[in-house]
């Protein structure tokens, strides 16, 4: 992605631990049971979520995603996990800047509205009007000249 900065007047905590890398996914969520399990991302699945990590996002019920964790792919064989989000009810602990750079007005109204994520501030801040809009980084605003002739 170009050199795209990041809007956040909401006061997330933010992590770059992906930076631009490619790995694999894990996600730790609650079942209807209530209880959390751990979920490892398919080899497929983490083709995916390479191309877009706001799929994470997307990908689950409201309510049920806890903890998302990646692993980097490295040359050396280590496997180690860093935490790319997590949140403990209402409040968001920790968010990676790939995310935020990709997450739109709509997975949030929708999946998060009752999380900090959602935040009309925010919203205004980076000149959001729909739900296809970017809720973290700016929006170009389309001024058309309407002339008629």
């Amino acid at each position: 992605m170009k050199n795209v900065k990041i809007v956040n007047v909401s006061g997330l905590n933010t992590v770059n631990y992906v930076d631009g890398r490619e790995g694999k996914f894990r996600m730790i969520s609650k079942c209807k049971a209530g209880y959390v399990t751990c979920s490892n991302a398919r080899e497929f699945e983490n083709i995916q979520l390479n191309k877009s990590k706001a799929g994470i996002l997307s990908g689950y019920k409201k309510g049920a995603l806890q903890t998302v964790e990646f692993s980097p792919n490295n040359s050396e064989g280590s496997e180690y996990w860093l935490t790319i989000f997590a949140r403990v009810g209402k409040k968001i602990k920790v968010i990676d800047e790939s995310i935020l750079m990709e997450l739109e007005v709509g997975v949030i109204n929708q999946l998060w509205d009752t999380t900090e994520l959602y935040n009309q501030n925010q919203y205004k801040a980076v000149n959001s009007k729909t739900w296809a809009d970017k809720a973290y980084v700016m929006n170009e605003t389309v001024n058309e000249d309407l002339t008629i002739s």
